[in-house]
């Protein structure tokens, strides 16, 4: 199995090659293959040029929604003053957001392809003294390497589903590789009972630190003149992280049928095209947030579109509601960031991989929706209705405090293991 993963990442390397020239420049997947080119050697640029003696700890994560999760323990890690941390995407889209953390981290980097030589340079150039990946970043190469130098590493924030590689019948390649892990915090009992169930006994249930994230970001002060001054022209519904065309279909219909309530529209990406195909879905009036200042009149203006990245975790608080895309791919966004304001929270089908989102829905809290119709229903019981509102709101400021508290025990365990 392994030489079989070593000759599919090599042909997927070869096929990304031939593939560039042809995706337009502004594609992720094609930043994403321009990014590998020479990416090692930069690494081993960058790392060689840092005179600082402190040990490294390398964080990875495949996106800037995943290295959320793991923020406070970086932070937490890096104010102490003890360690450098280096912190790898597999995203592109991770770097583009380096204005937000560039404080909290020491180094940043794409991470290199999964082969054993790119695993063996990067060690070799990041010299890390632990090792953290995210949720399920389990690179078999990258890990058995750590574990062939006896490097500690550690994964948090787990979600073990059936479908999981380290736990199907094929996975004996990624059960090995997980071996390197000195520990895996788990979301739930289910996933840690799956990996014992296949040999991996150095699991525990803690928690997700994305809750200490986020509620520290809600109590954060922030003030945003613009959005106030759209704001105050009526109760706002907020679609954050609006993913694909799916997703825009369901929240531009419900703005076309709901003329009295303003929308705040927040893409995942922004791009000329994407902004452009919002704008020719929606009936009422329409502004970006870039065209706008402290005097515009929003008297007329429905829907106000944001068109810079980095903000969607405070704008939550200016909304009543809100829909959060990406349900209607295995990527759900995060629906914790809209739970943290007490907003009901409606998203897309495509939940198996998400357990914050099931459990919303048992809560009352949220609701998965697969058509408009059902999008507009949930939203019409919720629109006048200010007892279940405030019901819904109670719930998801209880549902928060019962699952803060995990960042103080993950950097527990991650100080406590030495090389």
């Amino acid at each position: 199995m392994h030489f079989i993963y070593n000759q599919l990442i090599c042909f997927v390397s070869f096929i990304f090659a031939r593939l560039a020239p042809h995706l337009k420049p502004s594609t992720k997947l094609r930043r994403f293959i321009c990014m590998q080119k020479g990416l090692i050697q930069e690494i081993e640029k960058v790392m060689a040029s840092v005179n600082d003696e402190r040990p490294v700890i390398w964080f990875h994560a495949a996106s800037y929604g995943e290295y959320n999760i793991a923020r406070p323990i970086v932070r937490h890690l890096h104010a102490s003053g003890r360690w450098r941390i280096v912190l790898t995407f597999f995203s592109p889209t991770g770097l583009d957001m380096y204005h937000t953390y560039k404080e909290e981290v020491d180094a940043v980097f794409m991470l290199p392809l999964d082969t054993e030589a790119q695993a063996h340079a990067f060690l070799d150039a990041v010299n890390p003294q632990k090792a953290v990946f995210l949720v399920s970043e389990y690179w078999a190469n990258y890990l058995l390497e750590l574990r062939r130098r006896q490097i500690p590493a550690f994964l948090i924030s787990a979600n073990i589903t059936r479908k999981a590689l380290p736990v199907r019948w094929f996975g004996g390649l990624w059960r090995e590789a997980m071996q390197a892990f000195e520990h895996i915090s788990v979301l739930n009992e289910a996933s840690r009972q799956r990996l014992l169930h296949v040999g991996i006994h150095r699991v525990s249930v803690v928690g997700d630190p994305l809750f200490d994230n986020v509620l520290s970001r809600a109590a954060k002060e922030y003030h945003n003149t613009i959005i106030e001054h759209f704001a105050a022209q009526g109760d706002v519904f907020i679609a954050g992280s609006i993913h694909n065309d799916k997703d825009l279909q369901l929240v531009t219909k419900l703005a076309n049928h709901h003329p009295d309530i303003r929308f705040l529209i927040v893409p995942h990406e922004i791009s000329e095209e994407i902004l452009f195909n919002i704008m020719r879905r929606l009936k009422g009036a329409a502004r970006l947030y870039s065209e706008c200042n402290e005097q515009t009149d929003f008297g007329s203006t429905q829907t106000l579109i944001i068109d810079f990245m980095g903000a969607l975790t405070y704008l939550y608080r200016y909304a009543r509601w809100a829909y959060v895309g990406g349900g209607f791919t295995p990527y759900l966004h995060s629906v914790i960031e809209a739970t943290a304001y007490g907003l009901p929270v409606a998203f897309g089908p495509r939940v198996e991989r998400k357990l914050v989102a099931k459990e919303l829905i048992a809560e009352g809290i949220g609701r998965s929706v697969r058509f408009w119709m059902e999008l507009n229903k949930w939203f019409c019981d919720l629109k006048s209705d200010n007892a279940r509102m405030d019901v819904i709101a109670s719930r998801a400021r209880m549902y928060m405090q019962a699952h803060q508290g995990s960042t103080e025990t993950i950097v527990k365990t991650i100080s406590a293991y030495e090389r």
